[in-house]
């Protein structure tokens, strides 16, 4: 099996190689073709390996020794079991899907194979993370998706705004990585090992260890510094700005970030790291608390969001958070079964999102929309049913995974769980809001996109922001777009029902450690009869009136009273403005680190530069051996008798250094 394991990361990693270095050679048709066949291939054996898994078989084992540097070996290696398995199926999938997708979406864009090449090598990190079996090749992975993220939110490298928001993802990532950082170098110094298994297995004598400088026991700081980090990659508040930035890349692998890969390495890490996290109580109060700020916080932004993949990615944002927020609550299967119902109804939202746009001709601005629902029927269905998912109705899959994070926080014991529980009830009424008001401003209402003039926020029709020239006239996409679609639709209806083997089934066995104080998601197992009566139940659920709530608010507010939001807006102007402005983080993050990393820049240059090394190492070297030539220039006179005179007086001089001696 271990030929087929290897085959799984490094088919798209050949695939992405062939198209980056041999593009031209190869053509348009060649990238695409040799990159989805290296993703189909991973995803076959993928589905092979989860064959194999369900059988009762595992692996986990080291494939290549680095180095050894004082006892801490550096290796290479795979930890194939139930949890990896899952994480395989979903990010091949999805990917698979969205390579298909992006034969469409950029088909006439100049850089296609470059892109195609990335998108493959982007599956290849992700695949080298879920697949590791120790710290190094983790963060190896971590790191690769990182940068080639860089790549593609910076994709069109032309446009300020797209090099500004590779940046600002890139640095943010960087605080994450720091913590992520001090995790891993505080595991080696007191474990002794970067390998899974023997850092595990020391668990409980790491926990009854203080950490010498900040005096907190070490089990904590390890947990808080490896979290750190997974805010960093999913997005959690404080460090969640990179994220909506994101969309400045196209929509292709807006999809892929948000959906199966990136944005769910800290929920899978977090997830994986469970046997240290349920050893320190102090870690999993601040993850729940930081999920449920993030679940609540986040979804609030959307409701005022009019760029339709905003929207989408600012619900990324809040639906990390309900997955953060189980992790806390130690309902790792739940936060994993949520990443895994949310890959998919995410992929289908951002897809139509990408199908509008496309339809749209490049527009985004939901304002410009309204009525495409005749025009686009298989684009308007897909996203429909993504919308519901998102919102968590049943019985489609998000019902089933948010319904049970939201009681296993409720059932959880300790600290800030009660004010998570919360949070994610009122989280779940904004989230059925902002759902249904992307399909209802979108979809219906009036066929907007025919205004000439302006429209009531007092945008030019006729020339707007990204562009664009008067009217058009919209239309379905083509089948490379509508039939990724359709695919994902599917397991957006259907992969909730696999509730029971997933969360109450003890599919993830030992890949998945819950200490014996923490009791939520056994409790929600004898209460467990079926996928039916889940649903039954459901109907009479605080959380599924709370989501019809938020849907009919949409309703009432975009299709029968559309004059309704700007007269909710002007009444109340202070929390609209607070949630336009995003809470004011970006505009601190540009004054205090933009800001300050530029007057840091800037006094650099003119103390370090200018002063130090164009005035004092440069300029100044030169003057000295300037003056220095000048008073030299004056003995050099070409005078015999001065000659003379010289050497004398040297001579004088060494006779009195040598008797002064004697």
């Amino acid at each position: 099996m271990k030929t087929l394991y290897l085959i799984i990361p490094c088919a798209p990693l050949v695939g992405a190689i062939l198209a980056g270095l041999m593009g031209r050679a190869i053509g348009r048709a060649g990238a695409h073709w040799i990159t989805i066949l290296g993703v189909a291939i991973s995803f076959v054996c993928s589905v092979l390996v989860m064959q194999d898994v369900l059988a009762g078989n595992t692996f986990n084992g080291t494939l290549y020794t680095w180095m050894e540097v004082g006892g801490l070996k550096l290796e290479l290696g795979f930890l194939i079991d139930r949890l990896t398995a899952v994480m395989l199926i979903v990010v091949t999938f999805v990917s698979l899907m969205v390579h298909i997708y992006t034969i469409g979406y950029m088909a006439e864009d100049p850089g296609y194979q470059r892109f195609f090449s990335y998108i493959s090598l982007f599956t290849f990190s992700m695949l080298m993370l879920v697949m590791s079996n120790n710290f190094l090749q983790l963060f190896f992975g971590w790191e690769a998706v990182g940068l080639v993220s860089y790549l593609l939110i910076g994709f069109w490298y032309t446009r300020p705004t797209a090099i500004y928001a590779n940046l600002k993802a890139f640095l943010v990532n960087r605080v994450g990585d720091f913590g992520f950082l001090m995790g891993i170098g505080l595991i080696a110094a007191y474990a002794g090992s970067l390998d899974y298994a023997t850092v595990f297995a020391k668990g409980k004598e790491l926990a009854t260890i203080t950490e010498v400088v900040t005096g907190w026991p070490l089990i904590t700081a390890i947990c808080i510094g490896l979290f750190i980090g997974a805010m960093g990659k999913s997005a959690q508040f404080p460090l969640h700005v990179w994220l909506p930035d994101s969309m400045e890349g196209p929509t292709p692998i807006s999809a892929l970030i948000h959906a199966a890969t990136m944005v769910t390495a800290g929920i899978f890490m977090v997830s994986r790291m469970s046997p240290l996290f349920e050893l320190s109580d102090a870690a999993l109060s601040f993850v729940i608390v930081i999920g449920a700020i993030t679940a609540l916080f986040m979804a609030l932004i959307a409701i005022v969001q009019t760029d339709i993949k905003r929207v989408v990615a600012y619900s990324t944002l809040s639906q990390l958070g309900y997955m953060t927020a189980a992790l806390g609550a130690s309902a790792y299967s739940a936060a994993i079964f949520h990443l895994m119902t949310h890959a998919f109804f995410k992929a289908v939202l951002f897809l139509g999102a990408g199908s509008v746009i496309i339809a749209m001709h490049h527009e985004q601005d939901m304002r410009r929309m309204g009525g495409l629902r005749k025009y686009m029927p298989i684009t308007y269905a897909t996203v429909l049913i993504g919308a519901i998912a998102n919102a968590g109705l049943p019985p489609f899959a998000g019902f089933f995974s948010k319904d049970s994070i939201i009681e296993a926080v409720q059932l959880a014991h300790v600290p800030g769980a009660t004010f998570a529980y919360l949070a994610l009830l009122a989280g779940v009424f904004v989230g059925g809001f902002y759902s249904f008001r992307l399909v209802f401003f979108a979809f219906h209402g009036k066929e907007r996109f025919r205004d000439a003039k302006h429209d009531d926020h007092g945008h030019d029709a006729d020339h707007d922001d990204h562009g664009h020239h008067g009217s058009v006239e919209p239309h379905e996409s083509p089948w490379v777009v509508t039939l990724p679609l359709i695919l994902l639709a599917i397991p957006a209806i259907a992969s909730g029902w696999l509730i029971g083997p997933m969360l109450f089934g003890d599919y993830f066995g030992g890949a998945i450690v819950i200490g014996d104080n923490h009791h939520a998601v056994a409790h929600m197992k004898e209460h467990f009869h079926g996928v039916i009566p889940m649903i039954l139940h459901g109907l009479t659920s605080v959380p599924f009136w709370l989501a019809i709530a938020g849907a009919s608010t949409a309703w009432f507010l975009y299709i029968r009273r559309p004059d309704l939001p700007a007269v909710i807006k002007q009444r109340f102007a202070p929390f609209a403005w607070a949630l336009e402005k995003k809470y004011g983080f970006d505009d601190f993050n540009d004054w205090f680190f933009a800001g300050g990393a530029r007057g840091l820049g800037r006094g650099l240059w003119k103390a370090g530069d200018q002063v130090l090394i164009d005035g004092l190492a440069v300029n100044g070297s030169a003057s000295l051996i300037g003056r220095f030539a000048g008073v030299v220039r004056r003995l050099q006179t070409g005078h015999l008798y001065q000659y003379a005179f010289s050497m004398l007086l040297g001579v004088f001089v060494l006779l009195t250094l040598w008797l002064g001696r004697s």
